[in-house]
């Protein structure tokens, strides 16, 4: 029964949560108002901020390519598809499955191990993370900071919070490097808690330790490692000039710059596991441009739902196309990642899993359950033999943003 209830007092949270943040965002609203502001917003501006963020989604899947590369080859359009699909789940599906979503669709698509392939995913967020601090930074430390005319003190907790993750996002990669380092030492280590676990749950739980670790690798090339963090600059640049043009499509105006000042504001929103943002996204833009450039409330209200809409539906109409050519629901994306999770193998195939024996495409294996480190390295191994490569991965975005 307990089992039964958790996910549906989960739904019921997150629920909770978006239509307390949608009242919020709404409270001081006059529709008329709102409608009028929306009608008279630049149609250009728009179109070419749905662009530019469109981009992201194409860089962010470059970028997880590099990071993959150490484990195995991708193909580009793999990574690109499924990035797609994770963010569309992300948008429709309460609890980002996405994020689990997607390196599990890539790794039986690729031949890859599912667990490396996740653990690319927690590096990709701090490097997401380390790009928009550095970002934010820049607008801090530069004269764009000038053209703020909200309240000090608002502007002061939001440096100390930008300060707080700044530290958050070094202690990530120096944990992340940590584990990066020695794989086989990790595994080693886990496999003590046989003391206290069945032999072989301790043996399997070394070996999904020890493959996680591997999907770290990129961490041990520091060219590659500055490579990838490089590369998530261009990504949040265009997510940022996409949120610029959409203000001033809007008559919300503040220099390119101050758009990295609302894109962590909008970063620190979307935290909240509401499906796609919704509610979180809408008050933290709204928040961003009334508190410290002065944008009037319906003209903000306006602008949040235009940008909101440009940033999440596009690929999400792409997310779904993709799904539908994956033979893949809703309710499948959930069983996969309920009875999977990031580490495990699912118990079903997915159609696609037929479609692709039937081209004579392989199907990945994840071999983290494996009952020795030696044997988890092995499997790590084997997936890079098999298409000849090492692989790259991008990131991106999810973004696809603030998304």
């Amino acid at each position: 029964m307990s089992a039964f209830m958790r996910p549906r007092v989960r739904t019921f949270v997150i629920s909770l949560l978006t239509l307390g943040l949608l009242a919020y965002f709404f409270r001081k609203a006059n529709p008329a108002a709102v409608w009028a502001e929306t009608r008279s917003a630049d149609l250009g501006l728009l179109v070419l901020s749905v662009v530019i963020t469109a981009l992201t989604y194409a860089i962010r899947a470059f970028r997880w390519q590099f990071l993959l590369a150490p484990i195995g080859r991708t193909r580009y359009w793999a990574a690109f598809e499924t990035t797609v699909i994770g963010f569309a789940a992300n948008s429709l599906i309460p609890g980002r499955v996405g994020e689990v979503l997607r390196p599990y669709l890539l790794a039986r698509r690729e031949s890859l191990n599912a667990t490396s392939a996740f653990a690319t995913i927690i590096l990709e967020r701090v490097l997401d993370l380390a790009a928009v601090l550095m970002l934010f930074a820049v607008f801090v430390f530069g004269s764009a900071s000038t053209a703020i005319s909200g309240d000090p003190d608002q502007l002061a907790l939001v440096k100390f919070g930008g300060a707080v993750a700044a530290g958050s996002a070094i202690a990530g990669l120096i944990v992340l490097f940590a584990l990066a380092a020695h794989p086989e030492r990790l595994g080693r280590a886990a496999l003590r808690v046989e003391r206290v676990l069945p032999a072989r749950l301790a043996s399997t739980l070394a070996g999904l330790v020890e493959t996680f670790a591997q999907g770290l690798a990129v961490m041990r090339d520091p060219v590659r490692l500055v490579t990838s963090l490089a590369l998530s600059f261009p990504m949040w640049m265009s997510i940022a000039a996409g949120i610029w043009l959409a203000s001033r499509a809007f008559h919300i105006t503040f220099p390119y710059s101050g758009s990295f000042l609302v894109m962590t504001i909008l970063v620190v929103g979307v935290a909240a596991p509401t499906p796609g943002g919704v509610g979180a996204f809408h008050a933290a833009y709204q928040f961003a441009v009334t508190t410290f450039f002065a944008a009037p409330a319906d003209r903000a209200i306006g602008a949040a739902i235009v940008l909101h809409a440009a940033s999440f539906v596009p690929v999400t109409l792409l997310g779904l196309l993709f799904m539908t050519r994956e033979g893949l629901t809703f309710g499948r994306a959930r069983e996969i990642v309920d009875a999977s999770g990031p580490s495990t193998r699912a118990k079903e195939p997915l159609a696609q899993d037929t479609r692709q024996e039937e081209r004579g495409l392989p199907r990945a294996t994840p071999r983290g359950a494996e009952s020795s480190s030696a044997t988890s390295a092995k499997g790590a191994t084997g997936a890079m033999s098999a298409e000849g490569l090492p692989r790259a991965s991008g990131m991106t975005g999810e973004s696809r943003g603030t998304r």
